[in-house]
């Protein structure tokens, strides 16, 4: 009869370690660690983010909307979802964590020479093409941005338009003020030349002012009346040499 079977421990020969679990400074944890560091660097040196669903494309096309997006200084990489998390949460962007869900791409625009407006425009043009791409949202600096505000700011004027509307709309205003200032120093000029001649013409008017002084001279009428004086100092003499009447010569009229 066979005997019943007994668990029996066996000790490892002295020098030997049974296998146990990975300790935490293994390759796997040390590859996840710079995993999480490197999506915290690119987040920190982007202006913008966009998140994308990927699922259904193929390598080749992924390889094609890379290449669409370089022009706009734009990085687009995969992920893991855990990863990911835990870099958007150590970033301080919990937003964006809700969206990393799914097989999820992000497309990193750097801030040197990099364009959101662009790489938007790229990303919403190759979705047309390739319905498998889905845009997700993103951030925007540290603003999250949905799947309509991301598409809206595809349709945003590149920036070289924008800066030349800039351009023109601060040159308009200098060539407006100086026809306003060539017109207003033409205008002057011709007022001035205006007053000049019209100065011109009313100085022989007044040279020719003094000619009244003839009837100043011609205007003695008192002194044609002058002679009458000695008319009445004639009359006057006339009436002094008539005698009087002598009292006595009354008083020798023969009384009746």
């Amino acid at each position: 009869m066979l005997a019943p079977w007994r668990l029996v421990h066996v000790s490892a020969p002295e020098g030997m370690h049974m296998p146990t679990k990975a300790p935490e400074t293994s390759r796997q944890l040390q590859r996840k660690a710079a995993v999480i560091d490197e999506i915290k660097q690119r987040l920190t040196d982007s202006d913008a983010a966009v998140l994308t669903e990927y699922r259904g494309l193929t390598v080749h096309q992924i390889a094609e909307l890379r290449a669409a997006l370089r022009p706009a200084a734009t990085d687009y990489k995969v992920f893991k979802n855990t990863l990911a998390r835990r870099a958007v949460s150590d970033v301080g962007m919990d937003d964006v964590a809700s969206m990393l869900e799914g097989p999820v791409a992000i497309a990193f625009v750097r801030k040197e020479g990099g364009d959101p407006v662009t790489a938007a425009k790229a990303l919403r043009d190759f979705a047309k093409i390739h319905p498998a791409l889905v845009l997700k949202g993103g951030m925007l600096g540290v603003r999250p941005l949905s799947t309509a505000e991301v598409e809206a700011l595809a349709d945003v004027p590149p920036r070289e338009v924008i800066l030349a509307r800039l351009a023109g709309g601060f040159q308009a205003p200098l060539v407006k003020a100086a026809g306003l200032f060539q017109a207003f120093t033409r205008n002057f000029a011709y007022g001035l030349k205006a007053y000049a001649e019209l100065r011109a013409e009313s100085e022989p008017a007044v040279a020719a002012a003094p000619e009244p002084a003839p009837e100043a001279v011609a205007d003695p009428e008192p002194a044609a009346d002058a002679p009458e004086a000695p008319e009445a100092d004639a009359a006057a003499e006339e009436t002094a040499s008539e005698p009087e009447p002598d009292a006595g010569a009354e008083s020798a009229e023969p009384t009746e």
